[in-house]
């Protein structure tokens, strides 16, 4: 009896020394209070849904929240209110805006080979709005302009109008989602680890960012130009892979082929006006 106690202990303190051996990520200095990450996210969100038209199928967005929400509860995502839509768009990327409101194109679910490769850039997107990439970036890239801009808008009117009159534009292609190398770094890893709790391979992560690279294009032309290249992806991710505890994963489900297949049947996106372009902030060197 008393062996058997002793080789169960072992295991634990193996389990446990695993996990402490994987690092954890934690947001970067930050001028935005994370209530501002959310007021930002509500705005910005509103911008998008003018921009895309966003899927209206019951059966898509209840795939996509079943995801978005196994991805949500693991503690690499932080506590932000996550939500989750489809946009009728053939490039493949995904983004989350600070605070948490997340959007899936349409090309990444149709490029996806399968349901963890999906989960795997959601995860990455997820990743970098837990740690508050974009307003950390947006922090550094406006430093003198950002308190006064910050303290009206705790005034009255729109953060993103605050911001604009001094300045700093905040769009959707504005630094707010433009990442650094050092940034996508810790989301890839991170990522990683929340794919992980959620029963996905990580390694599906990077073997899609490979596919991309490989294909090239003009659809993968942005998701690139959004989130540069670290260096050796697969490299890093199957590293911090062989410290985290073994065990089965999930690759693909028949749901996600038949999502797939819905998204492949969807008409054209409707022609929708586009909303008003605010002056962009200089960008960082990456």
């Amino acid at each position: 009896m008393r062996r058997q106690l002793w080789v169960c202990a072992g295991a634990l303190l193996a389990v446990s020394s695993a996990f402490a051996a994987v690092k954890q990520f934690k947001p970067g200095w930050n001028l935005f209070s994370t209530d501002q990450d959310l007021q930002l996210g509500k705005e910005m969100a509103a911008k998008v849904q003018d921009q895309y038209e966003v899927v209206d199928d019951p059966e898509i967005q209840a795939y996509i929240d079943r995801i978005g929400k196994a991805l949500a509860t693991q503690p690499q995502a932080g506590k932000f209110p996550y939500t989750f839509k489809v946009v009728k768009d053939p490039s493949i990327n995904a983004f989350a805006l600070p605070g948490g409101p997340t959007f899936v194109n349409t090309g990444l679910i149709k490029a996806a080979d399968s349901e963890s490769q999906l989960v795997g850039v959601m995860a990455h997107e997820i990743s970098h709005c837990a740690l508050r990439h974009g307003t950390n970036q947006a922090s550094k890239a406006n430093l003198l302009q950002l308190p006064a801009a910050l303290a009206g808008a705790v005034a009255g009117g729109t953060l993103m109008g605050q911001l604009a009159q001094a300045g700093i534009g905040l769009g959707l292609n504005s630094v707010v989602l433009k990442f650094s190398r050092s940034a996508e770094s810790e989301a890839d890893l991170n990522g990683a680890q929340m794919m992980a709790g959620a029963g996905y391979n990580p390694l599906d992560l990077a073997h899609f960012f490979e596919k991309l690279q490989a294909q090239g294009g003009d659809k993968t032309m942005q998701f690139f130009s959004d989130h540069p290249n670290p260096g050796n992806r697969m490299k890093a991710i199957q590293d911090q892979l062989q410290q985290m505890p073994q065990k089965s994963y999930t690759a693909n489900t028949r749901q996600f082929n038949w999502i797939q297949g819905k998204v492949n049947a969807l008409p054209p996106p409707k022609k929708l006006p586009q909303p008003a372009q605010v002056a962009q902030p200089q960008q960082q060197s990456k």
